[in-house]
């Protein structure tokens, strides 16, 4: 089985700065892409930012320049700092990886977290 949970969520003024954690967890021999989507009342979930393997990284244009997506392979950590948050960033937030959970078995699957509120209010 394979779990993700994200955590550092809440509740921050205008202006200021979460980060958000994600740890995946159980039979894993490989993670992928990691990436985290966003998902706002009565809106679509949207892509907030992804990053491989390698460092490589993308971010939706709504975040570019506030956040960094990074990762700790060997952790199976990945991690979001959010930076001079406003209220249209008002979300929940979900983790998600591309994983191979052994090396015999060549599947890559999507895996997704329960989400975390993030709620940017005075």
């Amino acid at each position: 089985q394979v779990q993700l949970v994200e955590s550092g969520g809440g509740l921050v003024q205008p202006g200021g700065s979460l980060r958000l954690s994600c740890a995946a967890s159980g039979t894993i021999f490989s993670i992928n892409f990691m990436r985290w989507y966003r998902q706002a009342p009565g809106k679509q979930r949207e892509l907030v930012a992804g990053i491989t393997t390698v460092g490589t990284t993308t971010y939706g244009d709504y975040v570019k320049g506030r956040f960094t997506i990074s990762r700790d392979s060997a952790k199976k950590m990945s991690y979001l700092q959010m930076n001079s948050l406003n209220p249209e960033d008002t979300a929940v937030y979900y983790c998600g990886a591309d994983i191979q959970v052994a090396a015999w078995h060549k599947e890559v699957r999507s895996y997704w977290g329960q989400g975390t509120q993030v709620t940017v209010s005075s």
